[in-house]
């Protein structure tokens, strides 16, 4: 991965280039931002710039033996630590998906990562104990080749405190010329230990313009569809792709049905759809709850009159204003915390059907005050 494959950000990318420059580069970074952004994209390429072994003003070369391997995910200085669905797997083992899944596109969620690896059920990805322990094993052989062993840590926020801990010893007493690159999307799970023993680098959202950029280059939509995503998408690279299949109208079918069995209401419709979420996968469940807050938010929005920052169109649209007529603010309000507090519970394994059945009859008695 290059700067220059990137989609715009020129200011954060002259930042890092420059830190490199200067040779100011701290052992410890963390790239935090939002899901779908280029988090995980900037640091593959800040790694690949530091040991590119002939790199530019701008960029590194792309074609010494350094950046090849690098390209390919096989340099034997650069290390990767990322969630696995279960304790019983290993970094190791995942390793191929692993490469294949970043070289196919470096912008996608946790979500993305599970379904790619296959795993079913209530499985959130978790980076247990062991890979701290095979952390602090490579960091402490020697570099094969570059001058900088790097190890990119990828959702470090899903480190068990035993892990995170074992993570804060080797930041406290770095070998040389090894940098730890933490590339997270909620800083607040974060031991505040660690927060204070890293060089926080902000990575700002992809920009409509770079979303378009980006869809009409990679994935062959038209120049106006694209426009339409990116607006919607608000710089998550992951959920405009989404869009440009059936996967974001299949969300809203289910939502929407939903919604207006609890509107009607419909308990023994909402037992069935219960059952259904209690199907899904955990991190399918999580993605409906945010689903809903997004919804909601916009209907908040609509009902006090600034249509203008609803980031909506067709179906998701007139769901917004038909429910606008019919549900107070009040309720709405209620609502979101009723959602957030699903999301909450839903991340401490709580049984997906109660938690959702006892959601939807809430969110009925609600729609009716």
């Amino acid at each position: 991965m290059l700067f220059k494959e990137i989609p715009g950000l020129s200011a954060i990318k002259n930042t890092l280039i420059r830190s490199v420059q200067m040779n100011h580069v701290a052992h410890a970074q963390l790239f935090h931002g939002a899901i779908g952004g280029a988090n995980l994209a900037l640091a593959w390429a800040y790694a690949t710039y530091i040991n590119c072994e002939d790199k530019t003003e701008t960029d590194a070369c792309g074609s010494c033996a350094s950046c090849i391997k690098m390209a390919k995910m096989v340099h034997p200085d650069i290390h990767h630590i990322f969630p696995t669905p279960s304790a019983k797997e290993t970094v190791l083992e995942l390793l191929p998906t692993w490469r294949k899944f970043l070289i196919e596109s470096p912008y996608r969620s946790l979500t993305d990562w599970l379904e790619f690896t296959g795993a079913t059920g209530n499985k959130q990805g978790i980076i247990p104990i062991k890979e701290a322990h095979n952390i602090i094993e490579k960091i402490s052989l020697k570099a094969f080749e570059a001058e900088y062993k790097i190890l990119i840590i990828w959702q470090p926020e899903l480190m068990n405190i035993e892990s995170a801990n074992s993570l804060l010893k080797i930041l406290e007493e770095p070998p040389t010329k090894t940098l730890f690159i933490l590339v997270c999307n909620d800083t607040n799970k974060l031991l505040t230990t660690i927060l204070s023993r890293t060089q926080r680098v902000m990575i700002p959202a992809f920009s409509d313009e770079n979303t378009v950029e980006y869809l009409t280059e990679k994935t062959g939509v038209s120049m106006e569809r694209a426009k339409q995503i990116a607006y919607l998408s608000e710089g998550n690279i992951s959920k405009a792709v989404a869009l440009t299949t059936h996967e974001g109208q299949v969300q809203h079918e289910w939502f929407a049905n939903w919604m207006r069995m609890a509107y009607k209401p419909n308990v023994q419709a909402l037992i069935k759809l219960a059952d259904e979420f209690d199907a899904m996968s955990k991190e399918d469940q999580k993605g409906m709850m945010e689903y809903g807050l997004n919804i909601f938010r916009d209907l908040l929005l609509w009902k006090n009159g600034a249509e203008a920052l609803v980031r909506l169109e067709g179906e998701e649209l007139t769901f917004v204003q038909n429910f606008s007529k019919a549900v107070k603010i009040e309720a709405i309000e209620l609502i979101v915390q009723e959602f957030s507090q699903v999301y909450y519970y839903l991340e401490r394994n709580a049984r997906a059907k109660i938690l959702h059945l006892d959601l939807s009859l809430s969110i009925a008695r609600l729609f009716k005050s």
